[in-house]
């Protein structure tokens, strides 16, 4: 079942790669080595769809970014994502989205936009053994300083959800995910799309999903999420550098936030080598009037849990 998730895997990230040409079956099995038909039957378990159905998505959520983000005429977009007219295209975008490609252009509006896949995952490769050395090492985590100026927040908030894998089991991650995908346009560029962590609720760690957007913010919110605003404030970033996430990402992500958890800031203080708003000899507590988040970007920016602290003023 491994070597299915890794080979599938590699199917998915064929078809990207090739979206613009025609990613057929008889293509794509020459390409992984497998027969068409051990190709599409395992396509289809492992994914929850047929080869076809998931290009077709992936062609119509490309060319929805075109559309959104460039200004080549959309027959041309849909001559590129192998739609044999703008009508045909047209007809696509109605039936998926509800609004032609006209208007979504005039008018981006948050939609669920089909997103690319992931079927191969850490737990996959445990009590595997070493395929190939990593070019990432393990280190300690590490701890610096940050300043995110004020915002808003697009979101779900959910207070069930304790973590990300938690978080999945009470929404549907293609549908979220796909929406906040349609947003990218508008996120911060600081806290951005996919941007989760977590809030409290009644002194307990409760996760979030979503994205940032900027303080001036004031257009439609998709339904299902809400919207918050948030301070400027500094943030304690407690981290680990890029990392192989097949391979270590339980560890990265345990050793992150066992520091960011248990880290007392006010018996601990913190070292004037972090940032120049540190000052040794003063006093700090976690701001509560903002929310802590995650990044999760493995083999870019690697693992990060951001806590928001404040100086305490003496009287």
């Amino acid at each position: 079942m491994n070597e299915w998730n890794e080979a599938v895997q590699a199917m998915i990230d064929w078809i990207e790669d090739n979206l613009t040409e025609e990613p057929t079956l008889l293509r794509m099995s020459g390409h992984i080595g497998y027969s068409p038909y051990y190709c599409s039957a395992q396509f289809h378990k492992i994914v929850g769809m047929t080869m076809k159905t998931y290009t077709a998505g992936r062609r119509l959520c490309r060319a929805a970014i075109d559309i959104r983000d460039t200004r080549k005429r959309i027959l041309d977009i849909a001559l590129q994502y192998g739609y044999s007219s703008q009508e045909a295209l047209t007809r696509a975008f109605m039936g998926a989205f509800g609004c032609t490609p006209a208007a979504y252009r005039k008018n981006p509006r948050p939609i669920a936009l089909p997103i690319r896949q992931v079927v191969l995952f850490p737990e996959h490769y445990r009590d595997k053994g070493e395929r190939i050395m990593s070019r990432f090492c393990l280190k300690e985590p590490e701890i610096r300083v940050e300043y995110i100026p004020a915002h808003k927040y697009i979101g779900i908030w959910d207070d069930n959800a304790t973590g990300y894998g938690d978080f999945w089991r009470y929404h549907n991650c293609d549908e979220v995910s796909g929406m906040i995908e349609s947003m990218r346009n508008v996120s911060d560029l600081v806290v951005s799309c996919h941007t989760a962590g977590w809030h409290f609720k009644n002194g307990k760690r409760k996760y979030f999903y979503g994205l940032g957007v900027p303080a001036d913010y004031s257009g439609e919110v998709p339904e299902g999420f809400s919207i918050r605003e948030f301070p400027g404030s500094y943030y304690m970033v407690f981290f680990h550098p890029p990392f192989d996430y097949l391979k270590d990402n339980g560890t990265v992500m345990k050793s992150v936030e066992g520091l960011a958890w248990n880290y007392d800031i006010e018996t601990l203080g913190m070292s004037g080598k972090n940032s120049g708003y540190i000052d040794a000899s003063k006093k700090y507590q976690w701001n509560t009037d903002c929310q802590c988040y995650q990044r999760h970007y493995p083999e870019g920016l690697g693992y990060q849990v951001l806590r928001p602290f404040k100086r305490i003023d003496s009287k």
